[in-house]
């Protein structure tokens, strides 16, 4: 039983750690007000050497239109080309670069990569194929 409970400990520990670096970066991503105000919250999953690892809700894998009507409430499920769709497109990028440019001005990284947020895409009902 003591093992058991040791092993739980570990797993809970080994997957909730998160560096005190990654922390410092994801508190300063956090603090940006129009950063947090935004409807995704761009993370910095893990540091590999002086590579940032970062979530983002973006990939081939699903069609931009899709995200672009999760992440703005105000476009319509007809809306999938247009200005405001563009408008939407562009917005995201800008977002999307500013996160990585504010991890990017810490001395301890040197270049930024994506991960697909798989987790936040499946909460919002997008189905993945494995």
């Amino acid at each position: 039983m003591v093992f058991l409970v040791l092993l739980v400990l570990g797993l809970a520990l080994l997957f909730g750690y998160e560096s005190p670096k990654v922390s410092e970066l994801n508190q300063r991503l956090a603090a940006d007000p129009e950063l947090n105000s935004f409807s995704y919250r761009f993370r910095v999953v893990r540091l590999d050497g002086r590579k940032a690892v970062m979530s983002t809700p973006r990939s081939t894998e699903v069609p931009v239109e899709r995200i672009l009507h999760l992440l703005f409430d105000d476009l319509t499920s007809r809306q999938t080309s247009g200005p405001r769709f563009q408008q939407a497109q562009r917005e995201l990028a800008r977002i999307q670069t500013k996160a990585r440019d504010m991890v990017l001005a810490d001395p301890a990284v040197e270049r930024v990569s994506w991960e697909l947020d798989r987790d936040w895409l499946m909460q919002h009902g997008v189905q993945l194929v494995p």
